[in-house]
């Protein structure tokens, strides 16, 4: 008998306590969803520039010598200009026999060698002056531009911040136009945020972009003379978006 009455009690525990527990999960005030979204404008600090090779000659030797000449005097160039080994870096080399009839491999053109470089210019006001010098050293392809700042999470964290501004600024008026006020928060989610990017390709089909791209391809024949404004130096935006949830009072 003792051993039901137990039985009989706990179990009416139990109950009283899932019940407890549904009604605390349970939350039937009102509420309102807003969505907060901010854009923070950031002068970049450091700019990273993919370069390319591409020379060619029907003896291997020579297109590969031809390649290395303009590799050796971009560097040279570079140099003179104050940028650092460790902000130089070789990223690509392939070599390949081109043919008019490719299927059939009629019609010898020649090989072509392509080679790519990185550069990372920390000092934005000489990127012109580099890119220009780079160029008519016989470098004949930009592959990407890449924009950054080294801050980035400071200046995210700041974009946030104002996201949540700007949704609790939306979640009040929405509120008192119902002759409402709103509480505290009681759910909040960060959506996509980084770096707003723009991204085009062109070229040999390879190479590398990613979120901190904000412009540029272009592709420049060697020996095109006085190069100027190829480089449009503007501000990175860094988003942030948030949604929250507040009660309403």
């Amino acid at each position: 008998m003792k051993t039901i009455l137990l039985t009989t009690l706990l179990l009416l525990f139990i109950t009283c306590l899932l019940q407890a527990q549904q009604n605390q999960l349970f939350d039937d005030r009102p509420k309102i969803t807003v969505n907060g979204e901010a854009i923070v404008k950031v002068q970049p600090d450091e700019i990273i520039i993919t370069f390319g090779i591409e020379t060619w000659d029907k003896d291997i030797m020579v297109a590969k010598q031809k390649n290395n000449k303009i590799m050796k005097d971009a560097i040279a160039v570079i140099k003179d200009s104050g940028i650092e080994d460790k902000n130089i870096q070789t990223d690509y080399l392939s070599i390949e026999p081109r043919y008019d009839n490719s299927y059939e491999k009629k019609d010898f053109i020649g090989y072509f060698v392509r080679n790519t470089f990185v550069l990372t210019v920390t000092e934005p006001d000489n990127v012109e002056e580099i890119v220009t010098g780079v160029l008519q050293s016989g470098v004949n392809y930009i592959h990407n531009i890449n924009f950054q700042t080294t801050e980035f999470k400071k200046y995210r964290e700041q974009a946030r911040e104002l996201a949540l501004l700007a949704a609790k600024e939306k979640a009040e008026k929405m509120a008192a136009t119902l002759n409402m006020k709103v509480g505290d928060p009681v759910q909040i989610n960060e959506g996509h945020g980084g770096y707003n990017w723009w991204s085009s390709w062109s070229g040999w089909g390879y190479g590398r972009t990613n979120m901190m791209t904000q412009n540029v391809i272009q592709n420049i024949e060697s020996g095109a003379g006085e190069i100027s404004e190829t480089i449009a130096l503007g501000k990175i935006s860094i988003k942030a978006n948030v949604n929250v949830t507040f009660v309403l009072q």
